[in-house]
C-alpha cells in the first residue's frame, strides 16, 4: 500500500492517565523510571498506529530526563503528538505530567521524542502518511523536528 495522504499531528493525538499505584513505585514511594519509558512507548505507538493505521515498531528514544517524581496515589498524564513524518518513520513527542488528585496541581515531570516505522504485511519498512502541521504549536512543532532528523542523522554517520 503506497499512502501517502496527509493528516495533521491533532488527528492521531492521544492522550492517557494512569493512577501510580504501590506496585508502580520505587522505594521512595515515587514511579519507577522504566514504568514511565514503559507508558511513553505505549502512549507514542499508539499515536504512530492512529497515524499510518499500520503496525509499527519502536526505532528510537531520545534522552529522557527525570525532572521531578510522580508520587504513589498520583496521576500520571501522557500527552503525544506526531512531531515530523520521513517516508517511513515517525517522531512522535510525549510529554508527562504527574497531578496530585487532591489538589489539582500539575507538573511537567519528564519527555521525550520517539522515533516509530510504519511496517508492512511483510514487516518490513512501509511509506507512511505525510504530517501537515495546522495550528502554531504544531507548526513549532515541526520546525524543532526538521532539525532533530538533521541531527540524528549526521550523528549516525558519526
Amino acid at each position: 500500500m503506497n499512502d501517502r495522504s496527509e493528516k495533521t499531528p491533532s488527528e492521531s493525538a492521544v492522550e492517557m492517565r494512569e493512577l501510580v499505584l504501590p506496585n508502580d513505585t520505587n522505594s521512595h514511594g515515587n514511579v519507577l523510571g522504566g514504568k514511565v519509558l514503559h507508558l511513553m512507548d505505549l502512549a507514542c505507538a499508539m499515536v504512530a498506529m492512529r497515524h499510518c493505521r499500520r503496525p509499527v515498531v519502536t526505532a528510537a528514544m531520545d534522552n529522557v530526563e527525570f525532572l521531578a517524581p510522580i508520587p504513589g496515589g498520583h496521576f500520571m498524564i501522557l500527552k503525544a503528538m506526531v512531531n515530523h513524518t520521513g517516508r517511513t518513520s515517525m517522531e512522535i513527542g510525549v510529554r508527562v505530567e504527574g497531578e496530585n488528585p487532591l489538589t489539582g496541581e500539575i507538573i511537567h515531570t519528564s519527555s521525550a521524542y520517539l522515533t516509530f516505522v510504519g511496517l508492512d504485511e511483510g514487516k518490513k519498512p512501509a511509506e507512511v502518511p505525510a504530517v501537515t502541521p495546522g495550528t502554531e504549536d504544531e507548526k513549532r512543532r515541526y520546525a524543532e523536528a526538521e532539525k532533530r532528523v538533521v541531527h540524528r542523522r549526521e550523528s549516525r554517520r558519526d
